[in-house]
């Protein structure tokens, strides 16, 4: 997700985006696991984009 896209979502809407995002990071480390993936820096763009939902979430929590 881009900032921009995250901005424009409502804070339930963030922590719902949240939990999917963490879902897909453990289930991307997981299948990792048991065989190599063809492309394993999807792991640390899923991992960037929990960052980004958090820090916008905390933004909008505390009115900053």
């Amino acid at each position: 997700m881009k900032k921009s896209e995250i901005k424009k979502l409502s804070i339930s809407e963030i922590k719902q985006q949240t939990l999917v995002q963490k879902d897909l990071v453990s289930k991307l480390k997981f299948s990792h696991a048991i065989s190599p993936l063809e492309n394993s820096s999807n792991i640390r763009k899923a991992k960037k984009n929990v960052a980004r939902l958090l820090t916008e979430a905390r933004i909008k929590e505390n009115n900053i």
